[in-house]
């Protein structure tokens, strides 16, 4: 790794300046002409100069700096009207562009927001970008469009299980994916127990998924990143949108602070399941609770034309009880300042103060009955990036971010008639911070690089305890630290490179390699993000996770862009893989580090992608043959063992027919390999309890899970001021009962005999919603 870090390190001294050349620079914004929003990843092309242009960045902002003369500017961006300008580049010029929505045909209609032929010409393989129009039209369960859904149907990213809002990408473990809502962690994305995902798609503008060749920019995770984007809100005129559906329902509104100036989005979605069981005859229902909300809130102004601010935020929460048995209380608060400067029509800066807070509440019985526990990860995080358009063949990013991280593993509240004391375990602090730099170069018409580092570091801080342990896990020895002061500190290089090679207008090959480390790791029985799993810092004992991935892969666009296929091969190796010693203590355990083992894991595989870009019939396949594996000297015997998210075939199929232009049918196909589990081998009594024993660890498989939704959008009448449609889809249509859990019990028949019981969630769940917008 250290040569490669010298590599790059050479490399980012190779910017091609052009020194004793004149030229000048175009910069602007690129914005969506009918409300203001502003259209992130647009190109712009010197038309004149082939191979010569760049993109917007996330903010709408562009630079591109070329020789001195006459030249024509191609803005486009996939949906809308190009635009092209003559210009007479004498000077450095700014130019704002608006861009208008494209109309199409009934033959021409689109899945995608970007550019035909951006899976060529971008250099980005491993990333998945999301349509928002996809997210609306797909059958979803309950009627609920769902952003990680949709992103589950695409190669290389596997669904957590059914119904579940988690998902493993390459090996990868739930994690191991640094989730981000307006650059704010969520570390817990799920509603109702990971049937829902905490984000209401009609508040999102974008989500992008980076599964591999993940720029220096990013960091903290070893899978992937996830970045979703908020919309900012109308800047032209005021909006309504909304809708009713058979589980929950959203209402959006946006509009202009000053037209063209500044804006705001406000988004709510509430369920109410919790309404109809008030209306049942069952007593306990009706004491029952059920319902999620989420809140997000977004405004920007612009100060001037170098200057932007932008506010946002979420607000979720999940409230479910049973009786007055037991609750369940947990949610997520996201919160997000930005500033937007641009120094000179190159330099471009983005200054971030970011908060995130995640908690939950679990407990049984009321008042002096009453036993609760709650837990805590809360972060604040100063995020500061620049942009440099060096000229048309370098563009430089750089930046720093420094995070405080917060965990109170276990607080436990007991009422005074338990008869137990109240428990506190040990607060974790600790301090998380990253600076790196990048190039994009493109070196003449074919060839394009990414490349660059970032160095990660972690300090964990007192006040707090430090365990020594010996190889059984038994304690040692204690430290004692004071407020602030360093306990253990880590650091580490990552060089990060991606490369694309245009073998034509239509055929590329892309090259990425990346190092990811990991100071933060999820303790998890589960197989989704549940309220009780336990977040941990590195320490002593837990050293960081390290991931070094390499993939390669071979696009491929035909007839005039309409059809792309890929296939890519991926290969993962990890350090510092985290498990449980058999029967760990997980709760209130302030010595939980000794009941931990540590390895390490390979993830390898192939990808395959097929998509349909337009006509009446559009949709993809994407295919998945991998393998996930793990290996601790104290599991197993030491020998390699598949991880629980192996999953050898994962395959899905993706439709959309445009029937007519006010109907449009749409379906999906599921299959995959079931997940590795550890089931017991046999058991024994002690004193007339009967107790499994387990041997191999994730010795056996759970089922083959397979499925098919479908789904009709009907479209109402469309006047100027309004619009509105029916999406009527049925989840699992053809009734398969997949396991969600397998357990073991005496046979009815003979209680000497045990029996495996399988349980099964939804044979079908038919769903109506009723959308408007005015």
């Amino acid at each position: 790794m250290l040569r490669t870090c010298c590599w790059l390190l050479a490399m980012l001294g190779i910017c091609s300046l052009g020194f004793g050349q004149t030229k000048f620079t175009i910069s602007g914004q690129i914005k969506d002409a009918s409300n203001g929003e502003d259209l992130a990843f647009a190109t712009i092309l010197a038309k004149d100069l082939p191979g010569v242009g760049t993109n917007s960045n996330v903010y709408g902002f562009y630079s591109l700096t070329l020789e001195a003369g006459e030249h024509t500017i191609v803005y486009r961006s996939m949906g809308y009207s190009p635009i092209e300008k003559t210009i007479n580049l004498t000077a450095d010029l700014r130019i704002d562009i608006e861009l208008e929505t494209q109309v199409t045909s009934l033959e021409e209609v689109v899945i995608s927001g970007e550019r035909e032929d951006q899976n060529i010409t971008r250099n980005e393989g491993s990333v998945t970008r999301v349509s928002m129009d996809d997210v609306k039209a797909l059958p979803a369960f309950g009627g609920e469009p769902d952003v990680i859904k949709i992103i589950q149907l695409n190669p290389g990213i596997k669904s957590a299980g059914e119904g579940n809002s988690g998902f493993y990408v390459r090996g990868g473990g739930l994690d191991q994916n640094l989730v981000l809502l307006d650059e704010a962690p969520v570390y817990n994305p799920s509603h109702l127990l990971g049937f829902f995902s905490v984000f209401n798609g009609d508040a999102l503008k974008s989500a992008t998924v980076y599964k591999g060749g993940m720029m220096p920019e990013y960091g903290g995770r070893t899978a992937s990143v996830m970045d979703i984007r908020m919309k900012d809100g109308n800047k032209k005129k005021y909006e309504v949108a909304g809708g009713i559906g058979s589980i929950a329902s959203r209402l959006t509104v946006e509009g202009p602070i000053v037209k063209d100036r500044g804006s705001f989005m406000v988004s709510g979605r509430r369920t109410y399941a919790d309404i109809f069981l008030a209306l049942s005859n069952d007593e306990a229902l009706k004491k029952s609770i059920l319902y999620f909300y989420d809140l997000n809130l977004k405004a920007n102004y612009r100060l001037s034309d170098r200057d932007r601010i932008y506010i946002s935020g979420y607000f979720g929460r999940d409230k479910f009880g049973f009786d007055d048995l037991f609750g369940l209380n947990w949610g997520n608060a996201t919160g997000t300042f930005r500033w937007n400067h641009l120094f000179t029509d190159k330099l471009f800066s983005n200054t971030s103060f970011i908060y995130s807070n995640y908690d939950y509440q679990f407990g049984f019985g009321l008042d002096d009955d009453q036993i609760a526990l709650q837990s805590v990860i809360r972060d604040f995080n100063f995020k500061q990036d620049f942009s440099y358009s060096a000229n048309e063949k370098n563009y430089l990013k750089f930046g720093f971010n420094v995070i405080h991280h917060t965990i109170e593993p276990g607080n436990l509240t007991a009422g005074a008639n338990t008869g137990i004391p109240n428990q506190k375990a040990e607060e974790k602090y600790g301090l998380e911070g990253a600076a790196y730099v990048q190039n994009e170069q493109k070196i003449g018409e074919r060839l394009s690089l990414n490349y660059g580092f970032r160095y990660s570091f972690f300090q964990q801080l007192g006040p707090g305890a430090q365990y020594e342990y010996d190889s059984e896990g038994n304690l040692v020895s204690q430290s004692n630290f004071d407020d602030w002061e360093g306990m253990q500190f880590y650091g580490g290089l990552e060089p990060r490179l991606s490369a694309n090679f245009r073998l034509s207008s239509n055929n590329a090959i892309k090259l990425a390699l990346n190092r990811n480390y990991q100071f933060i790791h999820l303790l998890s029985n589960a197989t989704s993000s549940t309220p009780t799993d336990t977040w941990i810092m590195s320490s002593n004992n837990v050293k960081p996770q390290i991931a070094d991935q390499i993939s390669l892969g071979y696009f491929h666009n035909f007839a005039d862009n309409m059809y792309e296929s890929s296939v890519e091969v991926y290969y993962k190796d990890m350090q510092n893989v985290i498990d449980y010693r058999n029967g760990a203590n997980v709760f209130f355990n302030d010595l939980l580090e000794g009941d931990l083992v540590y390895g390490d894991g390979t993830a390898y595989g192939v990808e395959f992608l097929m998509k349909k870009n337009r006509g009446k019939l559009t949709g993809w396949f994407s295919y998945t043959l991998s393998r996930t594996l793990r290996q601790f000297e104290e599991i197993n015997n030491g020998d390699w063992f598949p991880a629980r998210q192996d999953r050898i075939h994962d395959l899905s199929l993706v439709a959309m027919y445009q029937v007519t232009p006010k109907i449009t049918l749409t379906g999906n196909y599921i299959y995959y390999t079931g997940d590795a589990v550890t089931f017991p081998t046999g058991k024994y009594e002690i004193e007339g309890m009967t107790i499994p024993y387990y041997t191999e660890r994730n010795g056996y498989r759970m089922p083959d899970y397979h499925r098919m939704d479908l789904g009709i959008t009907i479209q109402g009448k469309k006047t100027e001021r309004f619009e509105s449609n029916w999406n009527l889809s049925v989840y699992n249509v053809y009734g398969r009962e997949n396991a969600y859990t397998i357990t073991f019990q005496p046979s009815d028949d003979d209680p000497a005999v045990t029996q495996a019981v399988q349980l099964s969630l939804f044979k079908w769940v038919p769903s109506f919603t009723y959308n408007f917008k005015f």
